[in-house]
């Protein structure tokens, strides 16, 4: 992996029960980046940007695994750095081979706090009080 170290909030690593791994970081000026595992002897992929922008990354990288679904949230903002809020919550959710990543973006939104799933992965549901965003295995996200 390209990043060295652990404790960044902005890089973020999780393992899936069948031995692969996903990770994402955030590259200043450029955006969210996503790599993946194999598996056990399995190197990493490149990394792949799948949300670009030149703000600021804020309140960190969030990745969960349910089963073979990983879910992660990321926050962007002008002036994170200076105590503002995000201005780009970012919900992403990619299931099976983990090439292709269903993205939804908020604009103007303090991010999803949490996200959650039902029994088999197949539905995916992000919270920030009483907001809920619900991806779908066989629709993505909802409207």
């Amino acid at each position: 992996m390209p990043w060295p170290g652990s404790g960044d909030p902005y890089n973020a690593v999780v393992g899936l029960d069948d031995g692969r791994r996903v990770a994402m970081h955030y590259r200043r000026g450029k955006g969210l980046y996503e790599q993946h595992s194999s598996g056990q002897a399995g190197g990493w992929t490149e990394p792949r940007l799948i949300y670009g922008t030149k703000t600021e990354a804020c309140q960190g990288i969030h990745l969960r695994a349910f089963g073979g679904t990983v879910a992660a949230i990321a926050d962007f903002g002008q002036y994170c750095s200076d105590g503002e809020p995000p201005m780009e919550s970012v919900a992403a959710v990619a299931a099976g081979n983990l090439r292709s990543w269903d993205l939804n973006l908020r604009r103007s939104f303090d991010g999803w706090e949490r996200v959650s799933a039902g029994e088999d992965g197949t539905e995916i549901t992000f919270r920030r009080g009483s907001s809920t965003l619900v991806w779908r295995r066989s629709g993505g996200f909802s409207k």
